[in-house]
């Protein structure tokens, strides 16, 4: 399942690992907003990959 790309903030509720992912940012003293803009490049990341290796929309739905 490719991570969403628009807002990670659906996934930063629902999804056990981003939500870990978060907790372990915050004790290295990062901010809300540096957490998200890592979790958007992750996503643009997983996308990319996808759209290099010729998946269109449909055949991913």
């Amino acid at each position: 399942m490719p991570p969403c790309i628009g807002s990670c903030s659906p996934r930063l509720r629902f999804d056990a690992r981003i939500r870990n992912y978060y907790e372990r940012r915050i004790v290295e003293g990062k901010t809300r907003r540096e957490i998200i803009r890592c979790l958007k490049r992750y996503a643009a990341r997983a996308v990319f990959i996808l759209v290099r290796s010729g998946i269109g929309p449909r055949e991913v739905a």
